[in-house]
């Protein structure tokens, strides 16, 4: 062994990428591979969100319209028919309150809740619920069970 034929050991050196900047005789000096002036070219260029390279953006471009209120409360609507559905079936009771819906996975856990009137129901039950539907609350006024708002 001599010192003309030392490698290091396999695995132990990784080549890296392409050195640059370090001098003409590299060949990778001068512009270090950036090309001759304008922003890119420069330290700490970072380019904006959105820049289209001085065409004006798209989001400047589309028109803005309306309002959004910061206040709108959503809330998890739940049907007659689908509560109608699981109390045929045995999954709700005749006492229904929202951890009764979580359990079922109807709404989830943080949603307000709302009972909307689509379909039929037959069954008197006692539903409590964050909101009701006018139209929901008369059908299940009207088979004989009460609404309560949370």
């Amino acid at each position: 062994m001599s010192l003309h034929n030392l490698k290091p050991a396999e695995g132990s050196v990784k080549s890296s990428a392409k050195i640059i900047g370090r001098g003409q005789g590299s060949g990778k000096g001068g512009t270090a591979t950036r090309g001759h002036k304008g922003a890119k070219s420069r330290s700490g260029y970072s380019k904006k969100v959105g820049f289209e390279g001085g065409q004006m953006p798209l989001q400047r471009r589309v028109p803005k319209f309306g309002f959004t209120n910061i206040n709108r409360k959503e809330y998890a609507g739940v049907n007659l028919d689908v509560i109608q559905a699981y109390h045929d079936a045995g999954r709700l009771s005749d006492e229904i309150t929202i951890e009764d819906l979580v359990a079922e996975r109807l709404v989830g856990r943080k949603d307000l809740v709302k009972i909307l009137g689509r379909g039929e129901i037959s069954a008197s039950i006692n539903i409590s619920a964050n909101k009701f539907t006018a139209s929901a609350k008369s059908a299940i006024e009207k088979v004989g069970g009460k609404t309560q708002t949370v």
